[in-house]
Order: structure tokens, then C-alpha cells, then sequence
């Protein structure tokens, strides 16, 4: 709604804006944005003081070789390659580079979502992420990388088998005897 409601965007076919209601609602998506942005941030903060505090980030952050091996799993889990690197410790490297990505989108998301909200007051942050429009074209960015993250992890998680998402749900695995 946010987007839509800029002229540049509106070069949509009139059935689809009409149909989901996107068009010309600016106030509203932007309440919806300020009421959803602060539980997203509130559990980033959280998750990130969670990692740092009970020494977690070092399962989580990748190591010096993870990013080709990373795209060495991601071949492997495309069915391109047969063998895949060894995992080591909880997280194979893809997930490392992934859960650690998301950290800085999130960071990134909070600079960029300032820059734009308050752009005068907050100029000098605004100057730096490359002005206004450059930091407006950056949050839509990692929006876009955050839905990308969203359903690749979902993916992932059903590949991977019911007790992983029970897990995830619950916080911790439950093991047949």
C-alpha cells in the first residue's frame, strides 16, 4: 500500500490494484508498517542479545571457508551436485550465511527505515545510505530479501521433516525411544 501509492508505481494494471485494494492507501499501509515493524524489531533485538549472551552467535556465524561452501550446498540441495561439505557443529554453512545475513538485513532495514521516516532530522544517516531515494530504494531491497529469506527457510524446513519445524515451534527436539 505504501508503494502503490506513489504515481511511479501505478502502472499497474487497473484489475490487479483494484482487486487487492493496493492503490492510493498511503496512511493506511504506513500505520500497518509502524504497527508491524515494532514486534519485528522488538525479536531482533531480542534474538541478537539472546546470540551474543549465551555465546549462540558462534554456531550461527559463518567461518572463513562457509561462503563457498555454502554455494556448494546450495548445488547439493538443487540436486546439481552429490556430495555436499560436512556439516560442522549445528548449522551447515548455508545456514550460517543465512542466519547471519538476516541480522544485517535487519540492521540494514532499521538504518534505511530511519533515513526514510525522517529524512531532515536524520540527515546525515540519510546522506550516508546515498540520500533519500537511494535509501527509500534500499529498504524496498531488503524487504524483498527478507520474503526471499522467508520462503527459502520455509522450503528448507519442510525438506528437512516434521520434527524440525515441531522444533523450531517448540524450541527444542523431541526424540523417539
Amino acid at each position: 500500500m505504501i508503494y502503490w501509492a506513489d504515481q511511479a508505481f501505478i502502472k499497474i494494471p487497473d484489475k490487479v490494484s483494484e482487486k487487492f485494494g493496493i492503490a492510493f492507501h498511503l496512511a493506511e499501509g504506513m500505520g500497518w508498517h509502524f504497527f508491524i515493524m515494532r514486534p519485528f524489531f522488538i525479536n531482533g533485538l531480542i534474538y541478537f542479545l539472546y546470540l551474543i549472551i549465551s555465546g549462540e552467535w558462534k554456531d550461527r556465524f559463518p567461518g572463513p571457508k562457509a561462503f563457498k561452501n555454502a554455494i556448494l550446498i546450495t548445488l547439493h540441495d538443487l540436486k546439481i551436485i552429490k556430495t555436499a561439505p560436512p556439516i560442522r557443529g549445528k548449522y551447515n554453512d548455508a545456514q550460517r550465511v543465512a542466519y547471519s545475513a538476516v541480522l544485517f538485513m535487519g540492521l540494514g532495514s532499521i538504518l534505511t527505515g530511519l533515513a526514510i521516516y525522517k529524512p531532515v532530522q536524520l540527515g546525515r544517516l540519510t546522506a550516508i545510505l546515498g540520500g533519500y531515494k537511494a535509501a527509500r530504494l534500499e529498504h524496498f531491497v531488503l524487504m524483498n530479501l527478507f520474503i526471499l529469506f522467508f520462503f527459502i527457510h520455509i522450503i528448507q524446513v519442510i525438506r528437512a521433516g516434521w520434527n524440525n519445524l515441531r522444533s523450531m515451534i517448540a524450541g527444542f527436539e523431541i526424540e523417539n525411544q
